[in-house]
């Protein structure tokens, strides 16, 4: 393959910084970027530097539209290209609706949605310019079927979006050679729950078993592929099962 460069947001922990040690491997030049996590962030950009790879670690609010369009003019100006952008970053909390704040409410359209909108606007020039791109965001696994939530109300409702805006963005797009695709993840052990809760939840896999970040990365893999070059608008579900 020949040289690629990725953006990930959020690619300091989790899924983003399974997905940006993968693809580092495969000689793509990595982006990172973080809100608060500094040291983790460091700590992904030296691992692939030390093996011999490229990559660079930027603190940025993506959720402003402005730092999301300097943070794409950075990457650009610093690899010359962005190839693959990955909407790994998204906040998520449960409580009742009832007990929401506004502030709360805010937040998870503000942190899950827009910055898709603002970093898929700020990448298009590049990408159509060059007749190439792949664009992924991550959904919800039972997000396709708008079920009503209680607890999780503002963050499931911000993940229908993402489909939504998956869709419309792969429609706008596809004549430029860009792909635009969503992975949504049932219950995947990417570090962020704690090991009991996801136990508790295996028992309600079809599969029996909570994913793990290397199922995420073959995924983000497959979408990235030429083997998808024909695949855009697409919802991978990726949850053993659940919420289907």
């Amino acid at each position: 393959m020949p040289e690629r460069v990725a953006l990930i947001t959020g690619g300091a922990r989790g899924i983003g910084r399974g997905v940006a040690l993968d693809l580092a491997k495969d000689r793509w030049d990595i982006a990172i970027c973080y809100r608060t996590s500094q040291q983790e962030a460091e700590e992904v950009k030296h691992t692939i530097e030390g093996q011999g790879g490229k990559a660079m670690a930027i603190q940025c609010d993506v959720s402003k539209p402005d730092e999301a369009t300097k943070l794409v003019q950075q990457v650009e100006q610093a690899y010359g290209q962005i190839d693959a952008l990955i909407n790994g970053a998204g906040p998520y909390h449960r409580v009742s609706l009832l007990e929401e704040t506004p502030e709360g409410w805010s937040e998870m359209f503000t942190n899950n949605l827009d910055p898709i909108f603002y970093l898929a606007k700020a990448v298009a020039p590049g990408m159509q310019s060059r007749k190439y791109g792949r664009i992924i965001s991550f959904g919800m696994a039972n997000a396709d079927k708008m079920e009503g939530q209680t607890h999780v109300t503002a963050h499931y409702i911000a993940k229908v979006g993402v489909l939504i805006l998956t869709r419309t963005l792969a429609k706008l797009f596809a004549s430029h050679g860009i792909t635009v695709n969503a992975i949504s993840p049932g219950f995947v052990d990417s570090g962020s729950a704690p090991p009991e809760e996801l136990e508790g939840m295996a028992k309600k896999i079809p599969a029996g078993y909570i994913g793990g970040v290397q199922d995420t990365v073959q995924a983000v893999r497959y979408f990235l592929s030429d083997d998808a070059r024909y695949v855009t608008g697409a919802n991978l579900h990726l949850s053993g099962g659940w919420g289907i």
